[in-house]
Order: C-alpha cells, then structure tokens, then sequence
C-alpha cells in the first residue's frame, strides 16, 4: 500500500477499485467504468485514468451510489479492512445509500411469496383472468 509520504504518481482507475473492494475483478472494475457508473471529479474516465490522493469519485454499484474521497493508493488486493482505509465516503452518501436500503426493506415487506405451487383449480382461475405473472 502507497500512502502520502512515497512519491507515487498514482494507480490505475480500475486497479484501485479492485484493490478498494468496490469490485470483485479488474474485468468487473473496467466494465462499470466504460459503462459510465464512475465519476472522477464530476467527469467519465478511463480505466487506465490515474488516481490520486484527494480524487473525488462517485461509484454506482447496482442500485447503491457512493460518493468518496480517496485517502490512500494501493494496487494490491488486501483485507475489508485495508480496503476501507484507502476511502472516505460521505456523511450524504452513507445516508442517502441508508434511506434507499430501507425504502428498498419496506417495499418487500408487504410482498409474500406463496409458500406451494398453485393447485389445478388456483392454475385455472389465474389462466382464467389472465395473469400469467402469478404463477
């Protein structure tokens, strides 16, 4: 791990994003950042784009969106909590991401799968209405 006292020029986009734990492989890293669901500093990059410490990132990962400072440089994968070393993230986005969990939570509560297929009668009552997504 690179931290402020070496002289590092900086490490490659999806390198540090491996390495931060935001994605499993380098493949997945570089993918997110061609499709367009990294910011650095507010602009689309480039997997080789060099980061630096002080960068301004905004990462989204399926639905969740992290805003985050970068605090240290590191291209080797290590530890959880190594990893959360090299970032900061914001008070808003730990928040936001928090409020969109519970939203998310509370949305599949009132849902309740049916515990067995549907019998012969249920199978035509629904073919009967029409709604083949109750099956």
């Amino acid at each position: 791990m690179q931290t402020e006292t070496q002289p590092a020029a900086g490490v490659r986009l999806d390198l540090w994003l491996w390495a931060a734990r935001f994605y499993r492989t380098r493949a997945l890293a570089k993918h997110a950042i061609e499709t367009g669901k990294v910011d650095v500093a507010g602009q689309r990059a480039k997997p080789s784009r060099s980061v630096r410490i002080g960068d301004a990132l905004v990462v989204a990962r399926g639905e969740e969106r992290f805003e985050i400072e970068v605090l240290a440089l590191s291209d080797m994968r290590g530890p959880a909590s190594v990893a959360q070393a090299l970032y900061r993230e914001s008070a808003a986005s730990r928040l936001a991401r928090e409020q969109a969990r519970a939203m998310r939570a509370a949305a599949h509560n009132g849902f309740r799968p049916p515990e067995t297929r549907p019998d012969k009668r249920a199978r035509r009552l629904i073919l009967a209405l029409g709604d083949l997504d109750a099956l």
